[in-house]
C-alpha cells in the first residue's frame, strides 16, 4: 500500500481536530474527482511500520486534543490488507478515538463483501458513495454530491440497514 498524503492536523474531513491518511489507489475514476493523482495505486510513498507507529503518537499527542483518524484516497477499501493493522491499533492504542473513512463502495457494497467489512467494523463513521459530479454540492459538510451519506457504521451495523450520523 501507497500513501499519498498525511495530515497530522486537519479539521476538514470530520468532527474536531483530527490525523487524515490518504490512500493511493482507487478503481472508481469518478468524474470530477478533487484528487485524481491518487487513482494510481502507485502514487505516493509506501506505507512502512515506522508510518504507521508516527499515526498513533500524533493520535496520543498530550497537551493537543486530537478526536480520530480520517482515512480517504483514492479508495481505503481497495486497501484492507495494508489499513486492517492501523486500525486494529487505533482502537487498542488510542482510547477515546474514533475512525472516520471515506469511500466511493455504498454501506450495502461494503458489508455484502467480507474482504471490506471487517474493515469497515473498526470504523465509526462512513461517507460513502461514489463522487457524482453532476450532483456536487459546495454546502455538503464532509462529503462533495447529494448522493453521498454521511453513516453512523455501529448503529449501522447493528440495524442491518445505513443508519446517517445526527
Amino acid at each position: 500500500m501507497n500513501i499519498a498524503d498525511y495530515k497530522k492536523f486537519d479539521v476538514l474531513n470530520g468532527r474536531g481536530l483530527r490525523n487524515s491518511l490518504f490512500t493511493s489507489g482507487c478503481r472508481h475514476h469518478c468524474k470530477g474527482c478533487f484528487n485524481a493523482a491518487t487513482w494510481n495505486f502507485d502514487y505516493g510513498t509506501p506505507y512502512m511500520q515506522q508510518f504507521e507507529d508516527q499515526i498513533i503518537s500524533d493520535l496520543n499527542i498530550a497537551n493537543i486534543k486530537i478526536s480520530g483518524l480520517s482515512i480517504l484516497g483514492g479508495e481505503p477499501f481497495e486497501n484492507v490488507d495494508g489499513l486492517l493493522g492501523l486500525v486494529k491499533r487505533v482502537r487498542q492504542e488510542c482510547e477515546g478515538k474514533d475512525i472516520w473513512i471515506w469511500s466511493g463502495y455504498t454501506f450495502e457494497e461494503i458489508v455484502a463483501d467480507t474482504s471490506k467489512s471487517e474493515l469497515l467494523s473498526y470504523c465509526d463513521v462512513l461517507i460513502d458513495g461514489k463522487f457524482i459530479l453532476e450532483q456536487r454540492n459546495l454546502k455538503l459538510q464532509w462529503r462533495g454530491s447529494e448522493n453521498q451519506r454521511v453513516i453512523d457504521v455501529k448503529q449501522s451495523l447493528n440495524q442491518g440497514m445505513a443508519v446517517l450520523l445526527d
